[in-house]
C-alpha cells in the first residue's frame, strides 16, 4: 500500500518515534511505501510532501519535534480546503493516511472518514487530555521537564527566601500541573478544572513560611482561573480551531501573592520548554507501540479508528469516540491526591 503520514497541532516529544515505527513496520512487514505530508493538514492542502523510508527514519527515535513539521491548519476553515486535501490524496495515490495529533487533528481526521478517506489516528497531546487512552506520549516527558524545573526553582527560592510561581502548560486539563506539582512538592497546585481562591493560596504560602521555611513554589496551569474569574490571554486572536493564546496567570498570581504576604515573589513560565528536547524512555516506547499498532490497524481492519493504551494493551477505538470528550482531572482525584499535600 501507499500510505501517507502527517503530524498536526503542537509539537510533542515522541512524534518521530511514531513515524519511525510506522515506516519501519510497514515497509519491512507489509511492503508499504510511505509519503510524509509536511506541516500537518497544510501539507495535504498544498501538496507538500517528504518521501519516507526505513533508511530515512532509522535514527530519529531520540529526536524531539517532528521531521514532518506541524501546524494548526484546519482544512475545514479554508476555502476549498477539503477539496484540496482529497485532490492531493488522489494525486499522490494515497490508499490510507496515518494522522498523528490531538483532539483538533483527529477531529479533522474523523470528518474526513465521512469523505471516504481511509484514516488511522494516533493520539498525541502532552496535556494528556484524550479520554479514549489512559496516557498519551509526550505527557511523561513534559511532566519530567516541569518537575526538574520545580526542583531547580526551589533551590533558588530557598537561597533568596522567595516564593516562585511556576506556570506550566494545560489549557483545559491540569494533568501536567497536578503531576509535576505533586512530584516537586509544591505548596499549592492550581488546575483549570478547579477555580482557585487567591486568598487560600496566600494562606498556604504564609503557613509554610511561618513554619520556619522561607521559600515556596506554587505550580499553576496556564488555563487555571480564579473563582468567578476568566482565562488570562496574551492575544485576542484565535487559531483555525478557535483557540486563544493563553499565558499570564502566573504573573497575576505572583503579584497578588507578594501584595498579600509581603514575600518577594517571582514567576517562571516554562512554555515551550516542555515541548522541546528528547522524549523520555517511557514516551519513546509508548510512541513506538502506537506506531506499530497504527500500521497494523491499516492492514487489519482498523481503518477509521485511533490506537489507544488501555490496561497496558494497545487497542483500537472509533475515531468519533476518541474525540467525543476531553479527559479532565476528576474532582475526587484532585481532592484525593493534591489537597492533602498542599499548604
Amino acid at each position: 500500500m501507499r500510505i501517507g503520514i502527517l503530524t498536526g497541532g503542537g509539537d510533542c516529544p515522541g512524534l518521530n518515534a511514531v513515524i519511525r515505527a510506522v515506516v519501519r513496520k510497514g515497509e519491512e512487514d507489509y511492503g508499504d511505501q510511505f509519503l510524509g505530508f509536511m506541516d500537518g493538514w497544510r501539507g495535504l492542502v498544498d501538496n507538500i510532501t517528504l518521501p519516507l523510508s526505513t533508511e530515512r527514519v532509522r535514527d530519529i527515535i531520540s529526536l524531539g519535534g517532528t521531521i514532518l513539521g506541524t501546524s494548526r491548519t484546519n482544512p475545514y476553515k479554508l476555502e476549498d480546503g477539503v477539496d484540496k486535501v482529497l485532490a492531493t490524496l488522489k494525486d499522490q495515490q494515497i490508499e490510507a493516511l496515518v494522522a498523528i495529533g490531538g483532539d483538533d487533528t483527529l477531529g479533522v481526521a474523523n470528518k474526513l472518514t465521512a469523505e471516504g478517506v481511509n484514516v488511522v489516528g494516533v493520539p498525541k497531546t502532552i496535556d494528556n487530555d484524550l479520554s479514549a487512552t489512559e496516557v498519551t506520549f509526550g505527557f511523561h516527558t513534559a511532566v519530567q521537564i516541569a518537575t526538574d524545573a520545580i526542583d531547580r526553582l526551589r533551590t533558588t527560592a530557598e537561597s533568596h527566601s522567595r516564593v516562585i510561581v511556576c506556570e506550566v502548560m494545560g489549557r483545559h486539563a491540569g494533568w501536567i500541573s497536578l503531576y509535576s506539582g505533586i512530584a516537586g512538592g509544591a505548596v499549592d497546585i492550581l488546575i483549570p478544572e478547579e477555580p482557585f481562591d487567591i486568598a487560600s493560596v496566600c494562606a498556604n504560602v504564609q503557613a509554610l513560611t511561618a513554619s520556619g521555611r522561607h521559600a515556596a513554589v506554587v505550580v499553576v496551569a496556564e488555563g487555571a482561573t480564579p473563582g468567578e474569574g476568566s482565562l488570562i490571554v496574551t492575544s485576542s486572536e484565535v487559531d483555525q480551531f478557535g483557540h486563544v493564546r493563553l499565558g499570564g496567570i502566573g504573573n497575576l498570581l505572583a503579584a497578588e501573592i507578594e501584595r498579600v504576604t509581603g514575600i518577594e515573589t517571582r514567576v517562571a513560565i516554562l512554555g515551550h520548554i516542555q515541548r522541546g528536547g528528547s522524549p523520555t524512555a517511557f514516551d519513546r516506547v509508548l510512541a513506538t507501540r502506537f506506531g506499530i499498532g497504527a500500521i497494523d490497524a491499516v492492514h487489519n481492519g482498523g481503518l477509521g479508528t485511533m490506537v489507544a493504551l488501555q490496561a497496558d494493551k494497545i487497542v483500537r477505538v472509533p475515531l468519533n469516540e476518541a474525540v467525543s470528550e476531553p479527559k479532565l482531572v476528576p474532582h475526587e482525584f484532585y481532592e484525593e491526591v493534591a489537597k492533602p499535600l498542599v499548604g
